[in-house]
């Protein structure tokens, strides 16, 4: 086991979580047209906890407000299920972007610093940070809870925008299919999208799930290298 001094969960902002009863409503759909996951054989998913499983995220290795209420569930496959492979670690602070936009959900991305290390193992690792933007075509791993993954490919900014005409900033991009069938849902809220075995996007927002012309839109991680590191040297 290799364990790391500071762990770091990227998430989108909290103010584009929903809420209450709605919360729950989300958390009953989650991908669409996915398919049920080996156990563990994605490492780098967290869940955040706060009473109920409200939203999910991912690892990287490496402010601000406590945030002595959530908990990190690390290791996890069932969220129903104790299974024994599980890390549960309080939240230490969260780093909301300061130019978040919640009409827009422009620069929808936040970190979290956990309270104590994270031990990296079989069911637990981390997800390399993206060296390029996102390549149109390129196929994508999205995992989210109800224990699902699905693949589905980048489009390009042009399909993208005009899906979603006058809401797509440079700070955003697309995954799914035009014609409809697969997509991340609300319940998966910042789950991650893996292309090449790196963290290009954040499910972050989109009308309906899985509708034609309807794809999923994601935060573009790349835009955010800067940022993170920033942030990471300024807490550390």
């Amino acid at each position: 086991m290799k364990e790391r001094s500071i762990q770091w969960v990227r998430q989108p902002h909290p103010n584009s979580y929903p809420t209450g009863s709605i919360v729950r409503t989300f958390l009953a759909s989650s991908i669409v047209g996915g398919y049920t996951c080996k156990e563990n054989s994605v490492p780098y998913q967290v869940s955040l906890y706060s009473g109920y499983h409200f939203c999910g995220g991912r690892i990287f290795t490496m402010p601000a407000m406590p945030i002595s209420r959530i908990q990190v569930i690390l290791g996890e496959h069932n969220i129903n299920v104790l299974e024994g492979t599980e890390q549960f670690i309080s939240a230490d602070k969260i780093i909301c972007h300061p130019e978040y936009n919640p009409t827009t959900l422009d620069n929808d991305i936040m970190l979290i610093k956990l309270s104590s290390p994270a031990v990296i193992n079989d069911h637990v690792s981390i997800i390399p940070l993206p060296t390029h933007p996102p390549v149109p075509c390129t196929e994508c791993l999205i995992s989210g809870w109800g224990n699902t993954l699905s693949y589905a490919p980048v489009l390009t900014q042009a399909e993208c925008e005009a899906c979603y005409p006058g809401r797509i900033t440079s700070n955003m991009f697309c995954i799914g299919f035009l014609e409809g069938g697969k997509d991340s849902c609300q319940g998966d809220s910042g789950g991650p999208a893996v292309c090449d075995g790196e963290l290009q996007g954040i499910v972050s927002w989109g009308d309906g799930c899985a509708e034609k012309n309807k794809p999923g839109v994601y935060t573009k991680v790349y835009n955010y290298l800067a940022w993170i590191k920033e942030t990471k040297a300024a807490n550390s």
